[in-house]
Parts: structure tokens; C-alpha cells; sequence
């Protein structure tokens, strides 16, 4: 009878361990909420795309919210998800300085934040991870001055509510400077753009034109889509391939109009490295484990530990060894 007891005591000691393993395993699985600003551009539904993907081979749940441009919006969804207990927020913020309330809001319910591609202005965020944007901005003046060393520049700026859109301008104005003082650059226009809205940027190359007689030589735009429109108004002017126009994001059909020598080149920030990295941090930094962080930026309130990634410029020469090799454009696109 005894040999029976001690046999029954093991198998119930048993049965309890692996319940105790199992409810351990669950507690391990963490939930990550992204929060985007929009999927209008081609490159943010590759971002949720890879980064949901991403976020789930490491075995965590994901929440996605896409906001669709509405600061209201995406504070209402931040709100939801802080209130159904996520383990971690990653936010593509609208608006850089509206979203400082809601990092606040997390970090009360004990819920770390990271800024993906945008940082979120004046509030203490936990992680900012993104490529480095003064550099593309950088890139872009370097290979348009190449083709235009000399000549009249209108610059297509992102969303003034988009700090993005400040550090491309900013990298790209450290270049011109020096020629801006000897003359041989002269910026003709220069207008940030409403949500990042191609309409808003067509309206504006449309007026750059007019007010300078169409004596244009080059165009800056912030982003690939706001530098599609300001080809497609070139190109109704019926001025296409007589001014160089350059964007960045390596959308498919700006690969396709630098393919056609309508626009000379773009900025290519592999948005599939960007989205693994970003997934595995939050994850890691979810769970309480360690990250090792080397860079920093300033957001107006702190430096706030930074991993910067290098952004690749894309020109007809060098599309297949990029763009194509990474399978982020198909050719029979």
C-alpha cells in the first residue's frame, strides 16, 4: 500500500511541475502593440508586413493600429492598447509632439516605448530606432549636386509635424550651404508638405514653377511619393528629364522612373532589416532582457538611446545590387 502512496505522491508532484511549466510559458509571451501613422506609402504596409512577421517568429503576440493620418486617432488607439495590458509599445508617431502625452501615459501603466522611423518629441522614450536621417538628407544633396553643381534647387520639405522631415532637410542643407554662400545654389522654394500628402507637394511644385518663370534646375523632395508628384506636374509642364528630381524610400515606381531617366535617384532605407531589428528589441525589451545600445539623439527633452541604421543611395547603376538583391522591388513590376 505504501509502495501505491509514494508512486501517487510522485505522479501528482509531476503533473504539478508541468503545470507550473506550462503557466510559466505562457506568462513568457508577450504582447507587442505597434501603432502606425498611415499605409498610404507603399514602404509602411512593408514595415507592418515585415515587422508583424517578425514580431510573431519570435513568439509574441502583435496588436496593429493605423491611425490614417488623425492625431485624435492614434491617441485613442495608444489609450486602448496601454488599457488591454500590452507588454510594449512601438510607435510610428503622426505627430511628434502629440505623442509625448501618450509615452506618459504608458510608462504610468509600467509600459516601455519605442519611436520607429519617427521620434516622438519632448518625452522620455524608452528606445529610438530608425536610419539615420540627416544622413539621407546628406546623400541626396551629394548626388544631386553631381548633376547640378550650379542652379536653381526647389526643395519639396515632409510634414512640418514629422521630425523627420527636419533632419532630411537639415542633412541635405549642411551640403548646400558652402554654395548657397558662393552663389552657385539657389534654394528657389521651399515648402514643408501637409501629411506627407502628394497633392499638397504637386500644388507646390506647380507654384515653384510658376513664380520662377520655369527656370528650375533640380528638385529635393522628402519622400519618393511627394517626388512622384512633382515629376508628374515637370512632366505636364512638358519639361521631363530637363530638371533632376530626387526623393527617398525606393518606392516602386520611383525605381521605375529612374529606370526611364525621369528621376535621378532615391534614397533606399531597407525597411525589412529596419522592421527585424525593431521587432527583436521590443521583444527582448518586453521581456526584461538587456539591449546594448551605442548611439543617442537629442528629441528636445533627453538624448534618447538611438540605434541609427545607414540609409543606401539607389541610382540606375547600382539598382540591381540593392534594391533588387534585397527583393524589395521585382522587376516585372
Amino acid at each position: 500500500m505504501m509502495k501505491y502512496s509514494w508512486l501517487l505522491i510522485v505522479l501528482l508532484l509531476t503533473a504539478c511541475s508541468a503545470t507550473k511549466a506550462e503557466e510559466t510559458a505562457v506568462q513568457k509571451q508577450v504582447t507587442v502593440g505597434f501603432l502606425m501613422d498611415t499605409l498610404n506609402e507603399e514602404r509602411w504596409v512593408k514595415d507592418r508586413a515585415y515587422f508583424t512577421e517578425e514580431v510573431q517568429k519570435q513568439g509574441a503576440n502583435i496588436q496593429v493600429a493605423v491611425a490614417h493620418g488623425n492625431d485624435a486617432l492614434q491617441i485613442e488607439q495608444a489609450e486602448k492598447m496601454i488599457r488591454s495590458h500590452v507588454d510594449i509599445l512601438v510607435i510610428v508617431p503622426h505627430n511628434a509632439q502629440a505623442m509625448a502625452a501618450i509615452v506618459h501615459q504608458a510608462h504610468k501603466a509600467n509600459i516601455q516605448v519605442i519611436a520607429y522611423d519617427r521620434i516622438v518629441k519632448n518625452a522620455d522614450i524608452d528606445l529610438y530606432i530608425s536610419f539615420d536621417n540627416e544622413r539621407v538628407g546628406q546623400l541626396q544633396a551629394e548626388e544631386l549636386l553631381k548633376s547640378v553643381p550650379q542652379g536653381n534647387v526647389v526643395y519639396i520639405g515632409g510634414a512640418s509635424t514629422d521630425h523627420n522631415s527636419h533632419l532630411l532637410k537639415k542633412g541635405a542643407m549642411n551640403v548646400f550651404a558652402p554654395l548657397i554662400r558662393s552663389g552657385d545654389i539657389r534654394i528657389q522654394y521651399d515648402q514643408w508638405t501637409k501629411n506627407w500628402q502628394p497633392k499638397e507637394a504637386a500644388k507646390g511644385m506647380e507654384e515653384a514653377l510658376r513664380i520662377n518663370h520655369h527656370q528650375i534646375d533640380a528638385v529635393i523632395a522628402a519622400n519618393d511619393a511627394t517626388a512622384y508628384a512633382a515629376m508628374q506636374v515637370i512632366k505636364q509642364q512638358g519639361m521631363a528629364k530637363k530638371i533632376a528630381v530626387i526623393g527617398q524610400d525606393a518606392d516602386a515606381v520611383n525605381i521605375q522612373a529612374i529606370q526611364q531617366g525621369t528621376q535621378l535617384a532615391t534614397v533606399y532605407k531597407p525597411v525589412k532589416k529596419l522592421s527585424s531589428v525593431a521587432a527583436k528589441t521590443a521583444v527582448s525589451m518586453a521581456k526584461k532582457q538587456k539591449v546594448d545600445i551605442t548611439d543617442s539623439i537629442d528629441n528636445g527633452k533627453n538624448n534618447i538611446p538611438s540605434i541609427l541604421l545607414e540609409p543606401i543611395l539607389v541610382t540606375k547603376k547600382n539598382i540591381q545590387n540593392t534594391v533588387v538583391k534585397d527583393g524589395f522591388y521585382q522587376e516585372d513590376k
